[in-house]
């Protein structure tokens, strides 16, 4: 039944080993992302006619890197591990078994973030917009990761690009829903933000874009992606992920909201501070209604 549709290509998730210790494609995937962000995040500060040094775009790396790595494993335990957790709250602390949300990371990221900007004295809606843009490519890598620890894969389907996973173990042809992820979370988001970020100096838009464009494609996928065996469906048709993503496009809205009106606040508050200009004299000339 299987032999019609496509079989998972043959690739070993270790690279290469050294005694012990074994190189990873899944991790190889998320240092590639991070390079990668790093030369774009160290060209934007370039750009950005003193707003922002490379010192200071290494700092806020370091900050958002511990915020995904703590952040994405206390939210793992609370938000999909809850119930094992409350049996045995050490298993918050045995990363070795595997186990990251991106929800939970991107909180740890969004206090990173709050912890930069209270630092070095800048605006956390201006922070936001400046690291958002680099969030794709992390998630797009580590999407391809998943493909190749054929994990995450999707719900059972016919579609002749339907493919069959080797630790699944019903051998049934699925959605491959991680290149899913890949084209829309990491491709067309970093495309969305990057042209958002070189256009527009509109204060929250880029942030807030990100929260709606991933809280959008995520859910989206998910209705593709096969539920968490322990979870299931809420109500037979919602699940955890989409749940977790209604509140990112809430507060997607709210942030450009929040930045339009602190852009307005500001444009006002430098109208009123511009010097009143008049006659000869200097004064301000008032015309009366004609």
């Amino acid at each position: 039944m299987t032999d019609k549709f496509l079989q998972f290509p043959v690739i070993d998730p270790i690279i290469f080993s050294i005694g012990p210790v074994s190189l990873r494609w899944y991790g190889t995937m998320y240092l590639i992302g991070f390079l990668a962000a790093m030369f774009m995040a160290n060209k934007a500060a370039d750009r950005s006619n003193g707003l922002w040094t490379r010192d200071q775009v290494s700092d806020v790396l370091f900050y958002g890197f511990l915020g995904v790595i703590l952040g994405g494993r206390v939210g793992y335990v609370l938000f999909y591990q809850f119930e094992y957790f409350l049996s045995d709250p050490l298993y918050l602390f045995e990363i070795w078994q595997g186990g990251m949300s991106f929800h939970g990371g991107l909180l740890g990221v969004i206090l990173a973030v709050f912890i930069f900007a209270r630092k070095t004295n800048k605006s956390f809606l201006a922070v936001g917009d400046f690291v958002v843009p680099l969030v794709p490519i992390g998630l797009g890598m580590g999407r391809l990761g998943n493909f190749i620890n054929a994990e995450l894969w999707g719900r059972q389907t016919d579609v002749s690009w339907a493919m069959v996973f080797p630790t699944d173990p019903l051998q049934v042809p699925r959605h491959p829903s991680q290149l899913y992820e890949f084209a829309l979370e990491g491709v067309v988001l970093f495309a969305i933000l990057y042209i958002i970020s070189r256009k527009t100096r509109s204060l929250g838009l880029a942030s807030g874009t990100f929260l709606i464009g991933y809280g959008v494609f995520r859910s989206i996928v998910e209705f593709f992606r096969e539920p968490d065996a322990h979870l299931g469906l809420y109500f037979s048709f919602i699940s955890k992920g989409q749940i977790l993503s209604i509140p990112m496009i809430l507060a997607g809205i709210l942030i450009i909201y929040l930045g339009y009106l602190s852009q307005q606040k500001s444009a006002i508050a430098q109208g009123d501070k511009a010097p009143a200009t008049g006659g000869k004299s200097g004064k301000k000339t008032v015309k009366g209604n004609n």
